[in-house]
């Protein structure tokens, strides 16, 4: 296989790892932050999130997203016609929509009163991990539910 493709892939793997683990982490810590009636610790949580946000959880999901566009355009006939792929790139729009629901609701979180209870961030924090499940059982099974053309033509 290419050196090249194996590279992006792997570049994909680290960074989809980072990406999620900066949403787990990012939500859980908005269920602590929701609970907490402290200010000064309350202040703390804004910085620990921001940073998280900055650091990781952003540029792990612009790695994710680059370099795993950069593999269907290395191949795109071979994988764009795999109807598994479909699937996979649907669920990862449920990822993106949890990761900008993720930032809005860290702006919200720097002025007081949040508006949103711990329960519900304790329900948003599962649900990037479901999607990744599905996300990681389609990678690995790779379904032939359908295939949208023929690419040898």
């Amino acid at each position: 296989m290419d050196p090249l493709f194996l590279t992006l892939k792997s570049i994909h793997i680290m960074g989809v790892i980072s990406w999620m683990a900066g949403l787990l982490y990012l939500f859980r810590l908005y269920v602590n932050h929701a609970l907490e009636t402290e200010p000064v610790v309350m202040e703390r949580f804004v910085g620990m999130e921001r940073r998280l946000w900055k650091a990781i959880t952003v540029p792990a999901a612009w790695i994710s997203g680059l370099t795993g566009a950069g593999m269907i355009l290395m191949e795109p006939c071979h994988f764009l016609a795999q109807g598994w792929l479909s699937v996979k790139l649907l669920l990862v729009g449920g990822l993106l929509f949890s990761h900008f629901l993720a930032g809005h609701y860290r702006k919200k979180f720097l002025t007081p009163p949040m508006g949103r209870s711990h329960v519900f961030f304790r329900v948003w924090n599962e649900v990037p991990t479901l999607l990744m499940i599905l996300i990681v059982l389609l990678v690995e099974f790779q379904p032939a539910w359908w295939v949208w053309a023929d690419c040898a033509q």
